[in-house]
């Protein structure tokens, strides 16, 4: 207990699912957390879920397309809690679309997946340069960055440009000398709400096939991420730089 103690994070994306469980545990571990998310009835569920347990979260709208909305978001982390240690890019889609897809859904796609991690990096690194502690900035991509499915175009490219920004921006922090680390988070198949909600409405073979590609025999879940993500947040992890961690259940080694 105790790892993120004097931490101020915010989590794009915590209403649900992965974010959802990363807010929880950051604050757990004595972070005060930001839930920012456009879904604002069940982003304060997760402040009440976080602040009955006796830890402390807070919400703040944002829509991770709107640069302003970034703005506003740094505004109001600075006010309640006068510093940023931590940002964990987590907010994105995952839409199938194979090479026929409309431009608009690649657009889509692009938006909220790859621009979103650009303007809250970016941001992120203006208000934490301010502090000179020790931050760190969590991009969540996938490991579809490094492999692909036929219907997942937009997906793989977009998660594979937030692999790249984060080494980008991860050299950026070291060449203005900043005490900023910046790396990502690549996560095989796990079972959220969403995901839970899409097999439901498959096929039993559809989900088999799925659990059939991870070696380890089944797939993740949201606290698998969380753990991973709480490392790189921590300063256990101050010689992490530009680095990918990969949470796949063997995925990427059997392929």
């Amino acid at each position: 207990m105790g790892r993120m103690e004097g931490k101020v994070a915010l989590v794009s994306g915590a209403a649900s699912g992965l974010g959802a469980a990363i807010a929880k545990l950051l604050a757990q571990e004595g972070a005060a957390v930001l839930v920012a998310d456009i879904a604002e009835q069940s982003g304060r569920k997760i402040v009440d879920d976080i602040t009955t347990q006796g830890h402390r979260a807070s919400y703040v709208y944002l829509d991770v397309t709107r640069e302003e909305d970034w703005s506003a978001a740094m505004e109001t982390v600075k006010a309640r809690y006068g510093k940023l240690n931590v940002l964990i890019n987590n907010a994105g889609v995952a839409p199938p679309g194979d090479m026929e897809m409309s431009f608009e859904l690649w657009r889509r796609v692009h938006t909220i997946n790859l621009d979103s991690t650009f303007l809250g990096t970016q941001q992120a690194i203006r208000l934490m340069r301010q502090s000179g502690e020790r931050c760190s900035i969590v991009n969540i991509s996938s490991v579809m960055a490094m492999v692909a499915q036929s219907t997942t175009v937009a997906y793989s490219a977009s998660k594979a440009g937030v692999r790249g920004l984060t080494k980008a921006a991860a050299m950026y922090c070291a060449a203005e000398k900043l005490p900023i680390r910046v790396n990502s988070v690549h996560p095989g198949t796990c079972i959220t709400p969403l995901v839970q909600a899409y097999y439901d409405n498959q096929p039993p073979e559809v989900l088999q096939t799925q659990i059939d590609r991870h070696p380890i025999g089944h797939l993740g879940d949201a606290s698998d991420i969380a753990y991973g993500v709480l490392y790189l947040a921590s300063d256990e992890s101050k010689f992490v730089l530009g680095s990918e961690l990969v949470i796949d259940g063997g995925l990427l080694a059997s392929d």
